[in-house]
């Protein structure tokens, strides 16, 4: 009966050491993977999130800025006529 559990105790190290060792191997390809996509990400030299929201507040403002120089040269192209 002994013989039995050990090797059901020896069965259950080995399968949690197989365990052990398929979530290493998880965590470096999931390493693996993400320093791949970060270098590519570099690589394709993109925006970052706050730089294009703050060009876009920029241009924002310039277009309604702009829409009040528009108004305000039509008022006096109508005025001079």
């Amino acid at each position: 009966m002994s013989d039995g559990n050990k090797i059901f105790d020896d069965l259950g190290k080995l399968m949690n050491d197989a365990a052990g060792v398929a979530d290493g191997v998880r965590r470096e390809a999931e390493t693996a993977v993400k320093a791949q996509m970060e270098r590519l990400i570099n690589d394709m030299d993109l925006v970052k999130r706050e730089e294009f929201d703050a060009l876009r507040e920029l241009v924002q403002v310039q277009s309604e800025e702009l829409e009040v120089v528009k108004k305000e040269l039509e008022a006096l192209k109508s005025k001079k006529k």
